[in-house]
Order: C-alpha cells, then sequence, then structure tokens
C-alpha cells in the first residue's frame, strides 16, 4: 500500500512544537494503520533509520536532521462504545479528551491540552494534574519490529510507571496503532481530585468530584498560564512541554537533598514539595529545583531561555538551533546537580542530538 505522502528532504521542524530541528532525508505521512506497517516494514527491509512522528510534543531534532525516514502518523479513530473508548494514533489527543468530557466520561478530562498524539500517551504513560493514562488504558495495539506482526498489548503488559512504559524502554521496537480505555460514567461528574492545585483553583477538596466540563477548563486555564497549550502567537509554547521530569529519589538521597537545601538557604530553607513514590521512594519537583539553583522564568540571554511562565520549559524564542536549547537544558541540569546534587532527566525524546 502506497503512503499518503512521500517527500525528499522533508524539514521536521515544522512537525514539532519546539519548530527546531534540519530535516529527514525522507518524509512519508500515512493514513490508516495498513499504511503506518508498509511504511515501517520497508524502513526494515532497507535498513534505512526510521523516526515515528506523532504531535511532535516530545521531540527535540538536531540541527543536522534525521538521515533515514521520518513517518508521521496521520491515522484518525475515535469510537465510543459505553465507557469504552479507541482511538487511533494520529487522533488529537486534547481534541479527544474534550470529546470524551462532552460524553459525560470521566478518566481523561484532567489531561486536557496536552499537545500530542493519542499514540504517544502509553509511551510516556503521560499524566499531569493527578491523573495518568495508566488509569485508564485496557490495551495497546501496536506493530513489534522484532516479530513483524501487529500485537495486541494488555495494559497490565505495558510495564507503565511514572512517565514511562515498556514502549519507552525498548523505542525501537513498537510503533503504536491504536489506543484503548475504559472511562468512567460518574453523572457527568470527573474522577475524584487528586491534585492539590487542581482542587484549589476549583475551591474544593482533593478526593472531590466536579462537573467534568468544569475540571477540563480549570485544567486548561492552569496550563495556560504555564504556557503549556499550543498558541502560535505566544512563544512561551513553543517549548516541548516539562523539559524534565521530577526526579525520584531513595530515601537516603531525599536525605541528602534536603540537607542541601539546609546548607544552602540556612534557616530560612524553604521546604522542597515531596510525594510519596514507591517503596522507600520520594518524588519532588523539578520546577521547584530548577527555580531555587536561580534559573527562574524568563532566564537565558539567547534565542532558547526558560519559559516567563513556567520554570519547567525550554522555548525557542524565534530562531533559535536546537544546540542553543541544548545548551541552556545542560547549564540547566548542571547548576540544579551543583546546588542540590540532584541529577534531571530530559522527557522529551532526543533525534540526532544528545543532552
Amino acid at each position: 500500500m502506497q503512503p499518503h505522502h512521500d517527500v525528499q528532504g522533508a524539514p521536521l521542524a515544522p512537525l514539532t512544537t519546539l519548530r527546531l530541528g534540519g530535516p529527514a532525508d525522507r518524509l512519508v505521512t500515512a493514513t490508516t494503520d495498513e499504511e503506518v506497517v508498509a511504511a515501517v516494514r520497508e524502513a526494515d527491509d532497507s535498513g534505512t533509520p526510521l523516526l515515528v512522528v506523532g504531535g511532535g510534543s516530545n521531540l527535540v531534532v538536531g540541527d543536522k536532521g534525521f538521515a533515514g525516514t521520518a513517518l508521521r502518523i496521520d491515522t484518525t479513530g475515535f469510537t465510543l462504545d459505553g465507557t469504552a473508548l479507541e482511538l487511533a494514533a494520529g487522533e488529537n489527543w486534547s481534541d479527544a479528551v474534550a470529546r470524551t468530557v462532552e460524553a459525560g466520561l470521566a478518566g481523561v478530562e484532567c489531561l486536557a491540552g496536552i499537545p500530542g498524539s493519542a499514540g504517544a500517551t502509553p509511551i510516556q504513560n503521560v499524566g499531569a494534574y493527578g491523573q495518568e493514562v495508566a488509569a485508564t488504558i485496557t490495551e495497546v495495539t501496536a506493530y513489534d519490529r522484532v516479530e513483524r506482526r501487529t500485537a495486541v498489548i494488555p495494559a497490565e503488559e505495558c510495564g507503565f510507571s511514572y512517565r514511562h512504559s515498556r514502549f519507552k524502554a525498548d523505542p525501537d521496537r513498537y510503533v503504536v496503532l491504536r489506543v484503548r480505555f475504559d472511562l468512567q460514567d460518574a453523572g457527568g461528574l470527573s474522577a475524584p481530585l487528586a491534585y492539590a492545585e487542581t482542587a484549589r483553583a476549583l475551591g474544593v477538596e482533593v478526593g472531590d468530584r466536579v462537573p467534568l466540563a468544569r475540571a477540563r477548563e480549570t485544567v486548561l486555564k492552569l496550563r495556560a498560564g504555564k504556557g503549556m497549550v499550543l498558541d502560535p502567537e505566544d512563544h512561551d509554547t513553543w517549548s516541548a512541554g516539562s523539559f524534565f521530569t521530577n526526579p525520584v529519589l531513595t530515601e537516603a538521597e531525599y536525605r541528602d537533598f534536603l540537607a542541601r537545601v539546609a546548607e544552602r538557604f540556612g534557616e530560612s530553607a524553604p521546604v522542597p514539595p515531596a510525594w510519596p513514590a514507591g517503596q522507600d521512594r520520594v518524588k519532588t519537583s523539578a520546577a521547584w529545583l530548577i527555580d531555587k539553583a536561580g534559573f527562574t522564568k524568563g532566564y537565558g540571554a539567547g534565542r532558547a531561555r526558560i519559559s516567563s511562565k513556567h520554570t519547567l520549559a525550554l522555548t525557542n524564542r524565534g530562531g533559535a538551533t536546537t544546540e542553543e536549547l541544548l545548551a541552556l537544558a545542560r547549564e540547566v541540569r548542571d547548576g540544579v546537580a551543583e546546588a542540590f546534587g540532584v541529577r534531571l532527566v530530559n522527557e522529551p525524546v532526543t533525534v540526532g542530538c544528545a543532552l
């Protein structure tokens, strides 16, 4: 089956929310699952490197581009059967969330406004404002490049953890085609709110439910206030969202971290945010670490700077190069490590470049 579009020397920057990166040798756009599989097989058969592109919101492409085939997944499909939802990988995630809210179904309403495609959500185990997709995904259909077949992988075999999955652990093996979810009919109410900031903004307590549309609208406002809702006119949204994941520390590492905070700030030491993250693990805030290490909103003198709305987003102010963005990322990462002994890990995928 012939791919929908086939372009040689195609620029990749317009396909990413950072608007950075050089061209791909070849860009193929697939609009059906069959076209996706055919393009993957063709690349594998010819030994051509393959880059799969969805919404481009989690992608940092090097200035030299990609020496191989970039496969843009542009498949469509939104099927709702009771509380069961099936999304094609190419569906716009934020639009799909809006449709579930309109249908009166809870479970992903706090994931509103997250840019990118549905197929990317299980890879990262996308999460925000107290929800993550692992809580509602029932199975993922993916093309397995090792076994050269389409496989249906139940949620319990997806290896979901914080911003991670088996798909991220083995990024060259699976190409996601469809994702299935089981949502909740709570009479038009949201799932119990699990995030303090959302509950505060809604004037309710953590654990309360609110009307679905109110939950979604509140999250969209919170995200927009941090430059996390795409807007072509707003350079604060020319980003890959949160550039670093929140660090998960052992209890011993967390004690060392608190000692570094006390050493740095003395008696007026602020208390860093902390959440339990499994057995003997504590999660803390990357945004807090970045800010307290001296990298405040708007930091930077060049064309790549920290967002003026949120310390966790690195932005292209227009005309930046990928190398300029990575230099800023390294400065932030190394500054946080020096200040607090915690090493930040980038959340976006790097292609043809490295932090």
